[in-house]
């Protein structure tokens, strides 16, 4: 976590901030994570960031949450140009049921 707060200061960037976000979910527990994720949602470089939808949905499907999580995989599976990570993503999506 310090690491990124430090990162934060001298390269300030939305990125920086979700893969802090994926820090604090992992230190504090997905929901401090997921509510620092939701703040970054309205970033327009991450728009369409394929990986604030993936993160997102991991952070929801930690949570139970997983209706809202099976359609942030298969955003972030829309979103990539990458075909193993698209195959991967919608095979979360799928784990998340219907």
């Amino acid at each position: 976590m310090a690491l990124y707060d430090a990162l934060s200061e001298i390269a300030p960037s939305p990125v920086v901030e979700l893969n802090r976000a994926v820090a604090v979910g992992m230190a504090f527990g997905p929901a401090a994570g997921l509510e620092l994720v939701e703040g970054l949602s309205s970033e327009p470089m991450l728009e369409e960031y394929h990986l604030l939808s993936s993160v997102r949905g991991d952070l929801l499907s930690k949570l139970g949450r997983t209706g809202e999580a099976r359609m942030e995989f298969e955003r972030a599976a829309s979103l990539t140009r990458n075909e193993r990570e698209r195959e991967l993503l919608l095979e979360r999506a799928a784990a998340c049921g219907t």
